[in-house]
């Protein structure tokens, strides 16, 4: 793919916390959650890693969360293949949420650095 794909510069911005993924009871208060999903086997929150230890989560990922300052249509083709691509290319794993406005990235803590340095090169 190529680099054309990703019109302007993307600003990928480090959330300063990291963050983790947890199972709750539908009673769980999520309005502090950077993100949820609710499937059928229950409802999942990124939340930060701070918060779930306060609300006794359980979780076994700890990751960074990287907002892509990018605004793009929900419509548009190849941009979050893109980045996961760039991504996977350096054997970064990554989950990918899109918001209204923005993609969001969660990879490993410990490789934040290295995924934000690849996501700076696309500009």
């Amino acid at each position: 793919m190529a680099d054309a794909m990703i019109p302007g510069s993307i600003q990928p911005r480090l959330h300063p916390e990291p963050v983790v993924y947890a199972i709750v009871r539908p009673e769980f208060d999520a309005t502090g959650a950077l993100a949820t999903v609710l499937e059928p086997e229950g409802l999942t929150v990124v939340v930060e890693q701070a918060d779930a230890d306060d609300d006794g989560l359980l979780y076994d990922f700890v990751g960074a969360w990287i907002t892509i300052d990018l605004v793009t249509k929900l419509d548009a083709v190849g941009v979050t293949a893109r980045l996961s691509a760039v991504l996977a290319e350096a054997q970064i794993p990554c989950n990918v949420l899109a918001g209204f406005h923005h993609d969001h990235l969660v990879v490993p803590w410990d490789r934040r650095h290295d995924a934000l340095a690849l996501l700076d090169g696309l500009r």
